[in-house]
């Protein structure tokens, strides 16, 4: 019987793991195409300093976030080297960004007026990477408004305001082979690199390929892929393969112990609306987790979770705090671990296992857990 005394719960995040992934990735890229190891939203869950060590130290030589706040709590900690983010608004630490020497993201005129305002302020230039839109219809600049940017941007160049570092965009669907938008938006983006280096940009880096492409679509690689969900073990899609097709192994384990076991009759309610009514005599086990740890509520009734080595599942509404499974007669004690997902080699389910009883993707699965849940990580 495995137990973890004194703990409530923890989400256990492998580092050997993740260098592993990291290494299989790079092992699909052609010579002169780099690795980013994109680390918002904290890693995807999984603890963004940690993680964007090890990436680094594994051969990934960019780290990518959303946010300029991400970007620049990793400056803070000390992570060196290229760092990219992508999410600006105006009024943004603009001259922050650049005295920490990030890559920023430009889709627009009024971003590019707000990045050369600080470069001023700051007396060097910013570094920026222009982002197209392709196809996807979120950021990115339209390629009706393409020439007015890109000229807007070599006039900021030479001005010494700014340093065009970078062209890119984002697929759509690239995570549903065979897509029509998928060679479109190739098309369109091979198009706008043309433009934009016939005007005079010479970008350090082209890039529009996310996890799915990487995987799937050398012809996507440029000179740099952006790699996030595949860096954790997940695969993109179940559509593109399992994470063993493609030699990755899931990084973070949510765990957490057995608050209560106990017996009730047949006929039983469990649970809010009592959803769930037991079938028979049995025994319950209380989980302590719940939608506010970021278990999904919609996985009511369906969640699986492997208690002293046999899977069990949800038993009627996930709560705030906590959720009841069926133990059918067992009685393990009080404190055995329960394993909602893992890698699962070990029996245990997965994140993309509590996605399908969610309805959603296992992106969502790892990446809501809650503040409330220690990460561990481990093989640092």
């Amino acid at each position: 019987m495995q137990t973890s005394a004194g703990l409530r719960a923890r989400a256990e995040v492998d580092l050997a793991a993740l260098r592993g992934n990291v290494r299989a990735l790079c092992s699909r890229l052609g010579p002169g195409t780099a690795l980013m190891a994109v680390v918002k939203s904290d890693a995807y869950g999984h603890g963004a300093l940690p993680v964007a060590r090890a990436a680094l130290e594994a051969g990934a030589t960019w780290l990518g976030t959303a946010t300029p706040h991400e970007a620049l709590a990793l400056r803070a900690a000390g992570i060196g080297g290229r760092l990219m983010c992508w999410l600006w608004t105006p009024g943004d630490p603009w001259r922050e960004g650049i005295e920490a020497d990030l890559d920023m993201s430009v889709s627009g005129l009024w971003a590019l007026r707000e990045v050369t305002a600080a470069a001023r302020e700051a007396g060097r230039p910013a570094r920026i990477q222009l982002k197209a839109d392709t196809g996807l219809g979120r950021n990115g600049c339209q390629p009706a408004d393409w020439p007015e940017l890109v000229g807007a941007a070599l006039t900021a160049q030479a001005a010494g305001l700014v340093e065009v570092t970078g062209l890119w965009s984002h697929f759509a669907c690239a995570d549903e082979p065979g897509h029509p938008s998928i060679a479109a938006q190739l098309d369109v983006f091979r198009g706008m690199l043309a433009y934009a280096e016939k005007a005079g940009v010479r970008p350090e880096v082209r890039h529009i390929a996310n996890s799915a492409a990487t995987l799937t679509l050398p012809e996507a690689h440029f000179d740099l892929v952006r790699t996030g969900i595949a860096l954790y073990g997940i695969s993109p899609s179940p559509g593109l393969g399992t994470p063993e097709d493609f030699g990755l192994r899931p990084v973070m384990t949510l765990s957490a112990s057995v608050a209560l076991v106990k017996q009730v009759p047949e006929g039983h309610g469990v649970s809010y609306g009592h959803h769930y009514v037991t079938p028979g005599e049995t025994t319950l086990g209380l989980i302590p987790l719940g939608y506010a740890d970021g278990i999904p509520r919609h996985a009511s009734d369906r969640g699986p979770v492997l208690v002293d080595g046999v899977r069990r599942r949800v038993a009627g509404r996930v709560a705030m705090d906590q959720f009841v499974v069926d133990l059918g007669g067992d009685t393990p004690a009080p404190g055995t671990t329960a394993v909602l997902f893992g890698p699962g080699d070990r029996g245990e389910p997965t994140a993309e296992d509590w996605a399908r009883a969610a309805g959603t993707i296992a992106y969502e699965i790892v990446t809501r857990i809650g503040s409330r849940v220690p990460r561990v990580h481990v093989n640092g």
